[in-house]
């Protein structure tokens, strides 16, 4: 059984004392692939190291966090740029708006994802969306750029059913991580009705931790929660709710 945790930022400081063991738990149920988001600069080496330490499990993905455009936007930007220039990487992400925090730089937000879109379809890549608060503003943009190139992922994923449909004409598979298991993550309620080709798993460690874990630091072995309720939701096995969502995560970031 092949497991993919489409999320988790597996470089953080949370993981400094047990990333080797953590990674290992993952390993040994069934997790092999782990894509790895980036938030800004100032965690590339992070990233880089992870890489080499992993090689043939983690995938790196660029781009400029919502929470982190602050007024050096277009510095940060161009450090984006610079790197998706240079190498290869398998997604533009995460990016997005979050007015959860802040809405001091929503005009700057807005205009970083723009950009990072228009990369994104330059270089054929996809889009790793985090949306917090702002569900309407992430649809006002995806209307504006929306054409065949655009195509992604909407990072977890807690919106209705109309914005789960929604997010789904823009080509983006919907990223199911812990929220499903909690008792008023609600989003448990209507998943039956999108067909699970529109699914894929993900962890976001060490944040929102699953169901019995929440609160508490997590890993990409707690995905298997997540998988377990989607056993609950589509009353498939786990080896095929593995199977399909990994090869739904295949045709996002083509490998």
């Amino acid at each position: 059984m092949i497991i993919t945790d489409t999320h988790t930022h597996l470089y953080s400081e949370q993981f400094d004392e047990d990333r080797n063991e953590m990674m290992q738990r993952a390993i040994d149920v069934g997790v092999s692939r782990f894509f790895i988001p980036a938030i800004d600069s100032t965690y590339l080496d992070a990233m880089l190291d992870l890489e080499k330490s992993f090689p043939k499990n983690t995938f790196l993905m660029m781009g400029l966090h919502p929470t982190h455009v602050k007024e050096n936007v277009e510095e940060e930007l161009a450090f984006v740029k610079e790197w998706l220039d240079k190498r290869n990487f398998y997604a533009v992400g995460e990016i997005g708006i979050d007015l959860y925090w802040d809405k001091t730089f929503l005009k700057e937000q807005q205009y970083a994802f723009k950009q990072q879109i228009e990369w994104a379809k330059e270089k054929n890549l996809p889009i790793i969306i985090h949306c917090r608060d702002a569900f309407d503003e992430i649809f006002e943009v995806l209307q504006e750029v929306k054409d065949d190139n655009l195509f992604g992922i909407f990072h977890c994923f807690t919106g209705n059913l109309e914005q789960a449909k929604q997010a789904i004409s823009y080509n983006m598979k919907l990223g199911i991580g812990g929220v499903v298991t909690f008792k008023n993550g609600k989003i448990d309620q209507f998943l039956n009705e999108i067909p699970i080709e529109h699914i894929v798993l993900e962890t976001d460690a060490p944040y929102l931790a699953p169901t019995p874990f929440r609160g508490k630091r997590n890993e990409s072995s707690y995905i298997i929660k997540v998988l377990d309720k989607l056993v609950d939701i589509y009353g498939l096995t786990p080896q095929e709710i593995a199977a399909i969502t990994t090869q739904n995560s295949k045709d996002v970031f083509g490998i």
